[in-house]
């Protein structure tokens, strides 16, 4: 015996929604690494009303550097307030190289559309 059952997505423009990218205001990271340890590294950004909710990071590994980015999602046709919120998050990063490690943070684009990064480097001791 089977059952139909049928449903309908209505297509509200309330439901609508897209990501964007926001710059990293400020980043606390340790100025030192040990290995085998683990971290959490918080960056503060600045969502510029309540109608941004945060998604993801984008974290990206090219050679010895690592990208980082803020991801919300934006509801557009939500009800909203229109005031700017600080925020802050955090990922937990795990040390598993001896090598100091290169992060970019993204800080959004300079006048002339180019992207602007916070670099830090971290240096890693091993223990005896």
């Amino acid at each position: 015996m089977s059952i139909l059952t049928s449903c309908s997505i209505d297509s509200d423009e309330t439901d609508t929604f897209y990501l964007e990218v926001l710059a990293i205001d400020s980043v606390e990271i340790p100025e030192q690494f040990l290995l085998g340890e683990s971290y959490d590294i918080s960056m503060t950004y600045t969502k510029p009303n309540s109608c941004y909710q945060f998604n993801d990071f984008i974290y990206e590994i090219i050679n010895d550097e690592r990208s980082v980015a803020i991801v919300n999602t934006v509801y557009p046709n939500a009800n909203c307030t229109r005031a700017q919120e600080s925020v802050t998050v955090s990922f937990n990063f795990t040390i598993s190289e001896t090598e100091p490690y290169v992060f970019k943070f993204y800080q959004g684009e300079d006048s002339e559309g180019v992207d602007q990064y916070y670099f830090v480097e971290v240096p890693v001791e091993v223990p005896d």
